[in-house]
């Protein structure tokens, strides 16, 4: 039965010892020659995924610069998105060289090991079994040259002793001599027989013993550990591909974001986007009028004329010394000021603006001094070209150097920041305080003067950025007056009201305008229309649509009104580039509300 189960394998291949020793040697470094290969593979992983990375952070914009402010429109930020996915691409290429490296190489490196010194176990239990059987081989073939050569002296003995029987010459004692001689030698040969008969049948049994039991029983053995190996490398293959699949769903979401960052881009919300980001609340300047020399009639600037609040100039005169330079239609900042000695003061300023809102849409109640005063200190009274617009302007901590709508925002958002720290500043005051009170009742836990220096830089943290905070917010607040001075025709009623308090005389013949003066009978057209506005103003306007209210609103400055969440307004009028919005309530009371207050349904 052994020897049947034995024919079936590798057993029955005994004489096959080489070629079965070089077979499992060959399937060692089969594993060897894979492990290597898998190696090199993780090694072109791991590369690609480094210059992947590498690639991804080369057109990733560096913080500050130009390109990360450009990331508000959508064709820059999927560009963006484009690069993260790719470095996630690259992190799951990096996933595939660990796991093959892990799961194949390091896996595969020690079982090759424990395959080696158990194949080394088996072939040298072979070499042990076959030395043995050679060994016994020896001894029988040894004792069979032993009996072969006894027998032939035994026989030399034999035919001695007969020969001297026979010989009449010979003594009886020489007979009996050769006889004993001959007996004795007879013996050692059959002693000699029977070791030899002992040795061929302890060989025999040996001989059958190492071919039909133990090779064949350590050749199964390697054959069983080469189908493991072989089962092992398979498994190996199998790992190969599988390692790579099951991350293809994370590399298929990679792509599937890349894809979708390119149907993220919109080219009218990109377009809108440059609008609000470079909108400078400037309005485009209207038509020149004819000036007619050959009539005598006094030079006039047009109606659209900024700064013309005494006696119309024209522009060259509006340019005073910078006569002899070209005149160009539009600037950056193409909004005259009147001289300060032309303006009457009339109140003081308004109230600075509530903090992270827009600036108040109303004045105080005798606002056009400070309106003026706020203009001619913000506005250049020159008219640059082109040509200005391309260079870098000179930044300022005031933000001067932008207009005005673009100036408000830098301002809000630095008020944002400034309160953010400084709440941030405040709460670590308040646990050091804490802290302090927990270190005075319990001395075990801390000294409490340990914390002085820092409770005191904390205190100075919070006055400095207090400070801070006026600052920005006294130079938020007259921003109003400018975007306001700015605003589109549809602000009329602002405008009235801040022509109506005017009285500025003709200008004096060095450009200059005298404190007092009779008003110009130019400006008799807008009292005229102001008549009519205040009768139309009795009327109540019909709501334009309805908003309801997201948060709580104060409404502590002038003009505004107090507005709680949920509550239901009337849209009196839309919000027109200056962050508010008129309401009224059913009781009548009209105000303004930040627009990004409520959310506005118009009527169409």
């Amino acid at each position: 039965m052994q020897h049947d189960l034995a024919s079936q394998g590798w057993g029955s291949r005994v004489d096959q010892y080489d070629i079965i020793d070089k077979h499992t040697q060959s399937g060692l470094e089969l594993v060897e020659k894979y492990v290597k290969f898998v190696k090199e593979r993780t090694e072109i992983e791991q590369n690609y995924a480094k210059q992947l990375r590498n690639l991804t952070k080369k057109y990733n914009p560096k913080r500050g610069c130009k390109e990360e402010q450009e990331c508000r429109f959508s064709n820059h930020q999927s560009f963006l998105d484009i690069l993260n996915e790719m470095n996630d691409y690259a992190g799951q290429r990096e996933l595939i060289a660990e796991n093959m490296m892990m799961n194949i190489c390091i896996e595969l490196t020690k079982y090759l090991q424990e395959l080696k010194m158990e194949r080394k176990t088996h072939l040298s239990e072979a070499k042990k079994a076959q030395q043995s059987l050679e060994s016994t081989y020896k001894q029988l073939d040894s004792s069979k040259k032993r009996f072969e050569r006894e027998w032939r002296e035994a026989d030399k003995a034999a035919q001695y002793a007969e020969k001297t029987d026979q010989d009449i010459n010979a003594t009886k004692a020489d007979v009996e001599k050769a006889k004993q001689q001959a007996n004795m030698r007879t013996h050692i040969a059959e002693e000699c027989k029977n070791d030899y008969a002992a040795q061929l049948q302890k060989y025999n049994k040996e001989q059958s013993q190492f071919y039909f039991s133990d090779m064949p029983l350590i050749f199964n053995k390697l054959q069983d550990m080469d189908e493991r190996r072989v089962r092992k490398l398979a498994q190996g293959y199998v790992l190969f591909s599988d390692t790579e699949r099951h991350v293809m769903p994370i590399i298929g979401k990679c792509l599937e974001g890349v894809t979708k960052a390119g149907t993220n881009v919109n080219e009218r919300n990109d377009s809108i986007a440059l609008i609000e980001q470079y909108k400078s609340g400037f309005e485009r300047p209207g038509d020149l009028d004819f000036e007619d020399y050959s009539q005598g009639i006094n030079r006039a600037s047009s109606d659209s004329s900024l700064g013309t609040l005494g006696t119309p100039k024209g522009p060259l005169e509006l340019l005073g010394k910078n006569r002899s330079k070209p005149f160009w239609l539009f600037s950056k900042k193409s909004k005259l000021s009147p001289s300060p000695s032309s303006l009457t003061t009339l109140s003081t300023p308004p109230a600075p603006s509530p903090a992270n809102g827009p600036p108040s849409p109303k004045f105080g109640r005798d606002p056009l001094s400070y309106c003026l005063k706020e203009i001619n200190k913000t506005v250049k009274p020159r008219i640059s070209s082109f040509r200005t617009l391309g260079r870098t302007p000179t930044v300022t901590e005031d933000f001067g150097h932008l207009p005005p709508e673009q100036r408000r925002k830098r301002l809000q958002q630095k008020l944002d920041d400034i309160g953010k720290e400084l709440q941030k500043e405040v709460d670590q005051s308040a646990a050091l305080e804490k802290m302090k009170d927990v270190y005075e009742k319990n001395p075990q836990m801390g000294d409490p003067a340990s914390l002085s220096p820092q409770i005191n830089q904390t205190a100075q943290n919070v006055e400095r950025l207090r400070g801070e905070f006026n600052k920005y917010e006294v130079m938020d607040s007259p921003l109003l007056a400018t975007v306001m001075y700015c605003m589109p025709c549809s602000h009329i009623r602002i405008s009235i009201f801040i022509i109506k308090h005017m009285c500025v005389s003709p200008s004096s013949p060095d450009g200059t305008h005298s404190e007092e003066g009779t008003p110009d009978p130019s400006q008799a057209i807008y009292a005229e229309f102001d008549d009519d506005f205040e009768e139309e103003e009795e009327e109540l306007v019909a709501p334009i649509g309805q908003c309801t209210a997201m948060y709580n609103f104060p409404g502590a400055s002038e003009g505004t009104i107090t507005m709680q969440e949920g509550e239901v307004l009337s849209v009196v009028e839309e919000d027109k580039g200056d962050g508010w919005t008129r309401v009224r309530r059913a009781n009548g009371n009209e105000g303004y509300i930040p627009t990004s207050y409520v959310s506005i349904s118009l009527s169409k």
